[in-house]
């Protein structure tokens, strides 16, 4: 059997048997997965903050490197998408619905419930605005950075497989690459991606219908669920289908379109003074306390804060690296390893800073009664601030549409990369194998969805537990990477 199609096979082997054992076997599994996750949170958090903050080092030094001047690709090639493209396509696959789902959300939560101070203070405004810049800044760009850069590297520079296993070729030689270790970190990123986006999906699906019963009473049902699961996938089946130069591209432009839109309405209805304060101060303290902020980990204390956040989302970035990192890599084609860095890390890093300001300041300015009530519900959090301000039911729709939107694109960018791994890194795979993988991706988010109350919940969290062994491949394709370039002609120019 040939490499793509056992890496095809075993994957949706793998995935099916897990799901099974969701649904028909629900508290078994997640007494399994919560256990795994809480001693990896609890005895391995050290390592993921250590890790982390090595792929925000590595990236800077590359970018300042002798290297920085490499090209990915041949030396006289050229970026095949305008700058503007290329980071609407590589924001909507990276962070995309997350910021929707929690730029309201996240504030909140800290504002409430903060660590060291009183919550509803001007200090719990401080630190949860500095958290949600930290949370979304350098560090998990950095992540998507390190190995969309090798894989970019390997794939256009030397001409190797669009594969995460291509990446390690410097380092244990093609043949074993392309083995039984390579098949099974390609197997491992597939499944990663298959479970991380199947869980988007399906709680992408739930803000969707909560946001709908929130503004237009539409009922919270099994059928409402299956019907915009249904309409999702046919259209990000037939995004997925067009390819990168039709659908995803125009999808990701239309995105920060309406991101755009939904930005400047919420600055002009909004307290706009507070925002503008908002984000410059948070500037200040998340690069006043960047160094603390990487290494805190609270030893002497309750360590349950910083597991729950930092960690969960360290791990859950790890988790999304394979999906992400495969895809931006495929639309790097053509830049320099300073550019490329330049633009994961500083563009959407400054992008997020600005929405977490915008509508972390909205809400928190509402004060601690509002902020309490918003989030005990997170999928309609963004929808119960708003209701406060004028046009709020405007902003809302306009939030729902990008919802959507950004909802569509991380869908099918996932599919095209599912189909470039599970077809030996062909980088413009086939229609049968990315529809293929459109309908594993929505049946498994629906099945979990229907089948289980804590099922999306379980599959998260059994996919961050499975990519624990990927912050280790991640780890080694830094040092793949620097023992490739030091060979490279352009080193010496």
């Amino acid at each position: 059997m040939s490499k793509s199609k056992t890496v095809f096979y075993v994957s949706i082997i793998i995935t099916l048997a897990i799901v099974l054992w969701g649904l028909f076997l629900p508290e078994g599994f997640e007494t399994a997965a919560n256990s795994a996750f809480s001693f990896i949170g609890s005895n391995f958090g050290w390592f993921y903050i250590i890790t982390m903050f090595s792929f925000v080092a590595f990236a800077i030094y590359l970018a300042f490197s002798r290297y920085g001047k490499i090209k990915l690709g041949d030396d006289d090639s050229k970026p095949e998408y305008s700058t503007i493209s290329w980071f609407a396509m590589l924001f909507s696959a990276g962070m995309g619905i997350g910021l929707v789902f929690w730029g309201v959300a996240e504030p909140l939560n800290h504002f409430v419930n903060p660590v060291g101070v009183a919550g509803g203070t001007a200090a719990a405004a401080d630190f949860a605005i500095k958290k949600s810049f930290f949370h979304w800044g350098l560090h998990p760009w950095a992540n998507y950075s390190v190995l969309a850069l090798a894989l970019a590297y390997m794939q256009f520079r030397k001409g190797k497989p669009g594969l995460i296993s291509s990446v390690f070729i410097p380092l244990i030689g093609e043949e074993r690459a392309s083995g039984p270790i390579g098949k099974a970190i390609d197997i491992l990123a597939v499944f990663a991606t298959v479970a991380g986006v199947a869980t988007s999906l399906g709680l992408g699906t739930l803000q969707i219908n909560s946001g709908l019963n929130f503004l237009f009473n539409v009922p919270e049902t099994d059928l409402i669920k299956i019907l915009i699961v249904a309409i999702v996938t046919i259209l990000f089946m037939i995004s997925a289908v067009t390819g990168l130069d039709k659908g995803i591209k125009f999808l990701s432009n239309l995105n920060v379109s309406i991101a755009t839109v939904l930005l400047g309405a919420t600055l002009i209805i909004g307290p706009t003074l507070l925002i503008i304060n908002t984000f410059v101060d948070g500037i200040g303290l998340y690069a006043g306390n960047f160094l603390r902020d990487s290494f805190q980990i609270n030893a002497f204390g309750d360590i349950s804060w910083f597991s729950g956040w930092t960690v969960f989302y360290w791990a859950w970035w790890i988790a999304w690296a394979p999906f992400v990192g495969t895809f931006i890599a495929r639309i790097s084609k053509g830049r320099t390893i300073r550019e490329f860095v330049a633009g994961v890390l500083l563009a959407p890093t400054l992008a997020s800073f600005l929405w977490f300001a915008v509508f972390g300041a909205t809400g928190i300015n509402q004060g601690l009664e509002v902020a309490t009530g918003a989030i005990s519900n997170t999928a309609t959090a963004f929808f119960a601030v708003m209701q406060h301000y004028p046009l709020g039911s405007l902003i809302s729709m306009i939030a729902l549409l990008l919802l959507s939107t950004f909802f569509i694109t991380s869908a099918d960018s996932a599919t095209f990369v599912l189909g470039m791994l599970s077809s030996n890194g062909d980088l413009n795979p086939s229609t049968k194998r990315k529809i293929t993988w459109g309908i594993i991706q929505s049946a498994l988010a629906l099945a979990l969805m229907l089948g289980s109350i804590n099922g999306l919940q379980m599959l998260q969290t059994a996919s961050i537990v499975a990519a624990f062994p990927f912050a280790f491949i991640m780890i080694f394709s830094m040092f793949s990477l620097i023992k490739v370039l030091k060979t490279d002609p352009m080193r010496s120019k």
